[in-house]
């Protein structure tokens, strides 16, 4: 697997080839300049200026060329060049401008592949010199944190079970010196109830774990960071059908996610109070699964009637965020593919973002806008609240009818956010159906760079 960090390197002068990047709109005058050779390339190639026009056009020599993207996309894209770097042969590259900015990203990006089940791709590294090192070290952390995501995710759920998001996090607390924390199987009983009746009826070496990786000084605000770990769902006694349980590896992707957020916060050495909680479950069917009807006790104190065991990470997560405010933080963050609700509402590309502070949902929304990782905000509505009413205990985890799913299920994760503070809670996908540049089909990352970015700027020294 290429190492990401050697795709980026400084620009000292060094010998490269160049890559011209230019708007559909300067196709003409662009076009007039060229010598005959280029026109003539141009026109075999029936290239006429749309984005994407991509070729390499010859110099004065035989080993003499460069290379040509027509690209619509503004300077501050992460995906503005990145179709390049799967393009072109190994070598050593720059931009005619010297302008990388935000493209460095995707040029690492587009050289990512998930390869653990195939030979590595052929062709050798393609490497971008950029003069803007100051900026270098975090944009490979970045692209470093997305492929975690990818991998992860793309990863089945008979390579990554709950031990194995253990592992993940072990790998990670070991590389910052942050502490680990794990609860697992039966001790989840009287202190997470919730995580443990979902994960009970998966096998010995699947035992559910409440996952908690702790950094930074005790000093410093608090930030917890939540992910949804369940590694594979079945949907439990009220089952999903084949085709809807065929990508349910990647229901562990909110935990994904969550790594990946504290795996920045910890590179930067922000000032915070690291919290990272991940409850790691596999949804399993079998003889002591929980049942649909089923009153289930919670570390908060209240009862849940699971009307659906399909709808069990809501129910994993009201544990763990009630254990990170017992940690009297000033922000939680959660990452969950919560809702197929969401996926109706906005499709694959744009996670629902749900807040009760308006500043951080207003931060959230600004940061992905600029750092083309957009989010949209959906309201926690208090209308719907009374859909989360039980005849026979203090709430139900899925009202029945199925409307404004997404809503009601971060209704439903409100009620385990201590009073006063900040939380955001992004319903991913965390998979991308369709491939773009820089983003192959699988796995991806959504939301974790404005995240990030957010959290930069609130706790910037």
């Amino acid at each position: 697997m290429i190492d990401l960090s050697d795709l980026l390197q400084p620009d000292r002068g060094q010998p490269a080839r160049l890559v011209e990047v230019i708007a559909p709109d300067n196709w003409a005058d662009w076009l007039v300049k060229q010598p005959p050779r280029a026109r003539a390339t141009l026109a075999a190639h029936g290239l006429t200026g749309k984005p994407g026009n991509k070729v390499i056009l010859p110099g004065d020599g035989p080993d003499d060329w460069s290379a040509l993207l027509v690209c619509d996309e503004p300077v501050s894209s992460p995906w503005r060049f990145a179709s390049m770097s799967a393009f072109l042969p190994a070598g050593t590259y720059r931009l005619a401008d010297g302008v990388t900015g935000a493209g460095a990203l995707g040029w690492l990006l587009g050289q990512h592949r998930f390869e653990r089940y195939r030979k590595p791709a052929e062709g050798g590294a393609r490497v971008l010199l950029t003069p803007d090192a100051a900026r270098l070290a975090e944009t490979v952390r970045l692209a470093e944190a997305t492929a975690l995501v990818r991998d992860l995710v793309n990863t089945p759920a008979s390579d990554c079970g709950p031990a194995e998001l253990e592992a993940a996090t072990d790998s990670l607390a070991k590389a910052h010196g942050a502490t680990m924390t794990v609860t697992r199987g039966d001790a989840l009983a009287s202190g997470y109830p919730m995580i443990h009746a979902v994960g009970q009826a998966a096998s010995k070496d699947r035992h559910p774990r409440l996952i908690e990786l702790e950094w930074g000084d005790p000093s410093h605000p608090g930030v917890a960071i939540v992910g949804k770990g369940v590694t594979f769902d079945t949907g439990g006694l009220d089952i999903k059908p084949s085709a809807g349980m065929r990508l349910m590896k990647k229901d562990m992707g909110g935990a994904a996610h969550a790594l990946a957020l504290a795996s920045l916060v910890m590179a930067a050495r922000l000032p915070v109070r690291l919290h990272l909680l991940i409850p790691a479950v596999e949804n399993s069917i079998g003889s002591n699964a929980f049942r649909p009807g089923d009153v289930l006790r919670t570390r908060a104190g209240l009862t849940v009637e699971n009307t659906n065991t399909d709808a069990e990470g809501r129910l994993i997560l009201g544990d763990a965020l009630t254990k990170a405010g017992e940690g009297k933080p000033e922000l939680i963050l959660d990452f969950a593919t919560l809702t197929g609700a969401a996926r109706v509402a906005l499709g694959p590309d744009l996670p629902p973002l749900f807040s009760n502070d308006d500043a951080l949902a207003n931060a959230l929304l600004a940061a992905g806008t600029a750092l083309h990782d957009p989010l949209w905000r959906l309201p926690l509505w208090d209308g719907y609240d009374d859909g989360l009413k039980s005849d026979i205990a203090d709430l139900q985890n899925a009202p029945e009818g199925g409307m404004a799913g997404a809503i009601t299920a971060a209704l439903f994760l409100r009620r385990f956010v201590p009073a006063g503070v900040a939380w955001a809670h992004m319903d991913v996908f965390a998979w991308r159906p369709a491939a773009k540049a820089g983003r192959p089909k699988g796995g991806d990352a959504f939301g974790v760079r404005a995240a990030y970015q957010v959290l930069k700027e609130r706790y910037s020294r």
